[in-house]
């Protein structure tokens, strides 16, 4: 069988995907006759069946990207193999993306398949003017380009840029997860994409690993897939969670689970909990038999393993596929929010009054960055603990500084501040500063890259790991331009004004993504400006200390008249949402304090920078003058006494100049 692998494997999974996909239709009564205007059977099941092959196409394609960028070697055959795999899942997504997008043109029109010039002009608007078909008219594209650049690009910083562009072309499909007015949508959309995108990657890298099972061989197989197994680990408490919380935004209630869409979750669970098995089975015991003297069984037992894995990945997909067209307990329609203005431009029931305890005691928690933050801690610790076990040390403060800012950033992005950004400018003011001032104040002196350089073991076969890749964004070009002092003070305080004065202002409100690109923006260049005043981590170039608290008081004082210009402004800002909300509050003097919180909150952590600055300054000056001390020491005050003789023979030629 081991020798059969490439082929069994990839037959097995496609093959369970659609005995899944069609029994789970079946059941779900996802492909059920329409009672007006039906379709036919052909765009019945061809809309599940052909976004089957989407995923299947997708996961392929993201899933040996992100192998040949994270664990392959561009020097060894492997990496080539893999990006030929990328390339033929690329295309195999592009035409299945551009069946799905016919056959979901005849399933909602209820046109007849013809080979006509009608037909092919109502077509062409559907894919160019209507919401649905231009997300696969986008998708499909997307996936043509990836294909083409896994084809043309093989230098491999160039193939992380190809690898962002196959997980974006996911975001239309997300998209497609919840009506856009109805209640928990922005949750929903958030949901979907990292459960697409992670089981992308866990799926892909299973399979590609299969299919270069030839130009791994026995001793280069156990190394990938550890690499592999790390991965396949943060996908599976990824694919978890997000799953949970889109179901629980699709089901409401436990007692729905016994409906048919609830069975059929509960059949992706097992399924998810099946793969969850596998991969503690061959984490703890095939992979160090490979490295041991039993290594021919352990691979041979791993291979058997591997084509189970995918059975149950097929199960998983198709149940998916049949999901998307199995009616839901919850309607995702729009239903009867739209009371008050509020929930019209929100889309969401409005939450309990604004008191100042509400802001502690409600949530609206963002995925990403709960995840992000839970990651970015968990990551952080192991490596404080590497340090330790080997007797290095590391600096307990740096530790709790990078928790705590974590832990703030968490709050900000999912606690009461998340809850109520969208009905008070006031409370978005709020996390804005926290974003952009208070979190990079405390994760800076964390020193996440050093930490990163002295924990994270070298890789010596050519591949990039964490180190790798760290180091190499923080000394690239790019890098040195954004991380210099000047460039990082024009960005913080300059995008204040650019922001809030310009049409981004209005799309982080309307469209989710356009939300999580601010919380993004907002947080990176706060870094990058508290990196060039305080930060610990290496940069191409710093300010003397005298200019950096030069540079932090013109900052700050550009800050406090954006505060001020807002505080005394008597125009409303995005008058048609916050001065439309109805919610009985005075939209221009709720403005005004969110001016008041940018002008007055943002000085604290000035002080702080201002305080942290002077104390480095101190400590730099003291450093210089024990080093000169041990350098006398050492020379015997060489240079001194060099200096008192030159002195003095200065001095004996002007007197025999004068004499």
């Amino acid at each position: 069988m081991p020798r059969s692998v490439r082929v069994l494997g990839p037959a097995v999974l496609i093959a369970v995907a659609l005995a899944a996909t069609f029994i789970a239709l079946a059941y779900g009564g996802g492909a059920d006759e329409q009672l007006i205007q039906d379709p036919g059977p052909i765009a019945r099941y061809g809309v599940p069946v052909a976004k089957l092959f989407v995923n299947l196409g997708a996961a392929g394609m993201i899933g040996a990207l992100v192998l040949a960028v994270w664990a392959l070697s561009p020097k060894r055959r492997e990496f080539d193999v893999a990006l030929d795999v990328a390339a033929a899942s690329a295309a195999v997504m592009t035409v299945a993306s551009a069946a799905t997008g016919l056959f979901t043109f005849v399933l909602v029109t209820a046109v007849p398949f013809e080979a006509s010039d009608a037909f092919g002009q109502k077509l062409g608007q559907f894919v160019t003017t209507i919401g649905l078909g231009q997300s696969w008219l986008i998708t499909t594209l997307v996936a043509a380009t990836v294909t083409v650049l896994c084809f043309a690009v093989r230098n491999h910083t160039a193939l992380v840029f190809v690898t962002v562009l196959a997980v974006a072309s996911l975001v239309p499909m997300a998209q497609q997860g919840h009506a856009a007015g109805a209640a928990g949508h922005s949750a929903a959309v958030t949901a979907l994409g990292l459960h697409l995108a992670f089981v992308a990657m866990w799926l892909g890298g299973l399979l590609t690993i299969v299919l270069l099972k030839k130009e791994l061989g026995p001793k280069r197989l156990p190394v990938v897939l550890a690499r592999y197994s790390t991965v396949a680990l943060i996908c599976f408490i990824v694919v978890a969670i997000s799953g949970y919380a889109s179901a629980a935004l699709r089901i409401g209630t436990w007692d729905q689970l016994t409906t048919q869409y609830g069975w059929l979750v509960l059949a992706k669970v097992a399924a998810l909990v099946a793969l969850g098995c596998f991969g503690a089975m061959y984490r703890r015991f095939l992979i160090g038999g490979m490295s041991r003297g039993d290594a021919a069984r352990s691979t041979r037992n791993f291979w058997w393993i591997v084509v189970a894995e995918l059975a149950f990945m097929g199960i998983a997909s198709g149940v998916a596929a049949a999901l998307a067209r199995t009616a839901t307990p919850v309607s995702e329609e729009p239903g009867d929010l739209a009371r008050t203005p509020a929930e019209i431009l929100t889309g969401s029931p409005l939450p309990p009054w604004p008191e100042t305890f509400r802001f502690f005691t409600e949530w609206n928690p963002d995925l990403i960055w709960l995840l992000a933050c839970g990651f970015g801690i968990f990551f952080y610790l192991a490596g404080v603990r590497r340090l330790r076990k080997r007797g290095d040390t590391w600096p307990v403060y740096r530790a709790v500084l990078w928790v705590a800012g974590l832990l703030l950033l968490a709050y900000i992005t999912n606690g009461g501040i998340n809850v109520y950004e969208q009905y008070l400018f006031s409370a978005h003011m709020l996390g804005h500063m926290g974003l952009t001032m208070a979190v990079p104040v405390l994760l800076v002196p964390g020193a996440p890259v050093t930490l990163a350089a002295r924990a994270i073991r070298p890789r010596k076969d050519g591949s990039r790991g964490g180190r790798e890749w760290i180091l190499l964004a923080v000394h690239s070009k790019f890098a040195s331009i954004i991380a210099n002092p000047i460039v990082a003070a024009v960005l913080f305080a300059g995008s204040l004004w650019v922001f809030y004065y310009s049409p981004l202002f209005r799309w982080t409100m309307l469209d989710h993504i356009g939300h999580e690109w601010m919380v993004a923006h907002f947080l990176i260049t706060g870094y990058l400006f508290v990196q060039s005043l305080i930060g610990i981590d290496p940069v191409p170039y710093r300010l003397p200390y005298p200019f950096r608290l030069v540079l932090l008081l013109g900052t700050m004082a550009f800050h406090a008249f954006f505060g001020l210009a807002i505080m005394t402004g008597t125009g409303l800002m995005l008058a048609d949402w916050y001065g439309a909300m109805g919610w009985g509050t005075n939209a221009l003097d709720d403005q005004q304090l969110g001016g008041g919180i940018a002008w007055s909150i943002g000085e604290i952590p000035t002080v702080a920078l201002a305080i942290t600055v002077a104390f480095q300054w101190s400590r730099s000056d003291e450093k210089e003058s024990k080093r000169r001390d041990r350098h006398a020491d050492r020379t015997g005050d060489a240079e001194l006494e060099a200096y008192n003789a030159r002195l003095a023979a200065i001095a004996e030629r002007d007197r025999d100049t004068a004499g």
